[in-house]
């Protein structure tokens, strides 16, 4: 009995983990930029989903890594709305090392510096990128090599980078931001392609998640129902031996 009730308690662990990822999603939907979160295990839970077979949920899911797959791009016309149609990322500057990041909600702040919403430097391959205040933002112009320009007059490039086969080493750094641990290098996009006035969607697919979720809670009453049977065994067991 015991050895069963330590599976039940892994098994309504690993579901508990699965539900946060899951909700997790779901509270991004609509949030530029966003690669949704997803497991081995949820996985498995499309594939039951989609066969209609209910598993135990002793499956132990592995850790929560990030879908990268392209997002829908949303036209805005927005001037510093920029979107990236294929691999790659935004630099970011902070003080604590770069930051890479799908979310190309840009402004320019009171040095016409292009930042992010955070008041945060994007990076340039020249470094930081000026708009000046006699240009305005109504004269800047991205081209789909990244390439900025402010009435005509060029600004700088974006800094655009990618991973490789290491882009699911990367790490969740808040924000809709990741960083790279010393040992993943970034390399230069070579195919570039920036969208000006233009949002990357995320690319969280509504229906999946809850149905993935349902799957979950479904699992999880399942568990909840083995303990209980488990424990009346048990109390079963118990009296008949107390005679």
């Amino acid at each position: 009995m015991a050895g069963i009730t330590e599976q039940v308690s892994a098994s309504l662990d690993a579901l508990t983990r699965e539900f946060d990822v899951i909700a997790h999603n779901l509270a991004n939907v609509s949030t530029v930029g966003y690669k949704r979160r997803c497991s081995a295990f949820s996985e498995a839970l499309g594939e039951q989903a989609s066969t209609g077979a209910e598993g135990s949920g002793q499956e132990e899911p592995s850790q929560a890594v990030f879908d990268f797959s392209q997002g829908h791009l949303i036209q805005t016309d927005r001037v510093l709305d920029c979107a990236l149609h294929g691999k790659g990322f935004f630099v970011v500057e902070t003080p604590e090392g770069p930051l890479y990041t799908r979310h190309g909600v840009f402004e320019t702040n009171q040095n016409g510096q292009v930042v992010d919403l955070s008041g945060r430097i994007v990076a340039g391959t020249a470094g930081p990128l000026v708009v000046p205040a006699s240009a305005g933002l109504s004269r800047v112009h991205v081209g789909p090599d990244g390439r900025v320009s402010a009435d005509g007059a060029p600004v700088g490039q974006f800094r655009v980078v990618e991973f490789a086969d290491k882009e699911d080493q990367l790490v969740p750094a808040g924000e809709n931001c990741f960083w790279a641990p010393e040992d993943v290098n970034p390399i230069d996009v070579e195919n570039l392609v920036v969208k000006q006035g233009f949002r990357e969607a995320s690319n969280v697919r509504l229906i999946d998640e809850l149905v993935n979720m349902i799957t979950v809670s479904r699992m999880y009453e399942a568990n909840m129902r083995l303990v209980n049977v488990t424990k009346d065994a048990t109390s079963s067991l118990i009296s008949a031996a107390s005679g």
